[in-house]
């Protein structure tokens, strides 16, 4: 092998160390261990990440690997996405308590929108409903006295006819 050729290979293994190297501090001190992160640190790019299959794959193991916190136990990635999956389904359910609070309260503020501007039923039906129902026996008592004093008047102006007859042929036969 010539110099040029080991020199390569020399500076492929230090970029690879300084991968890892890098990785394990983002690891250990917080910081972000995505690949648009990692790969601009080092002086690569990333598409030498995606090409170093390995290196990927350790970067994927420290964002969701074994994850050691300070003072408490260690979490592992099965544990970490029942959690996340546990967390997803307590979001959908607040998501859906809140779509139907939010009906709810759309349709309280619909009705109250209605009933304050005059267009919606008053809030008394029932007092409504039973003053109608007086209200219309009372129309049908005094229907029924209209028509009875309708036939007395026509009877006494049958009367009355009668007598004008009867006095207009008392005088024609004088």
């Amino acid at each position: 092998m010539n110099a040029a050729g080991s020199g390569r290979e020399h500076a492929a293994l230090r970029r690879r160390e300084t991968v890892q190297a890098t990785i394990e501090h983002a690891r250990r001190h917080g910081g972000d261990l995505s690949v648009s992160a990692i790969a601009p640190a080092v002086g690569v790019d990333r598409s030498y990440l995606y090409r170093h299959a390995d290196l990927l794959h350790r970067l994927q193991l420290a964002q969701t690997g074994t994850i050691t916190a300070h003072t408490g136990p260690s979490l592992s990635n099965i544990s970490l996405q029942a959690e996340l999956a546990n967390t997803r389904a307590r979001a959908k359910r607040l998501h859906d308590r809140v779509q139907l609070l939010e009906g709810r309260l759309s349709e309280l503020m619909g009705e109250h929108a209605w009933r304050e501007s005059g267009l919606g039923a008053p809030l008394d039906i029932e007092a409504l409903q039973h003053a109608n129902t007086e209200l219309q026996q009372r129309n049908a008592i005094l229907v029924a006295q209209l028509d009875e004093r309708d036939r007395d008047l026509a009877a006494a102006r049958a009367t009355n006819r009668d007598l004008m007859i009867q006095m207009n042929s008392v005088r024609w036969s004088e």
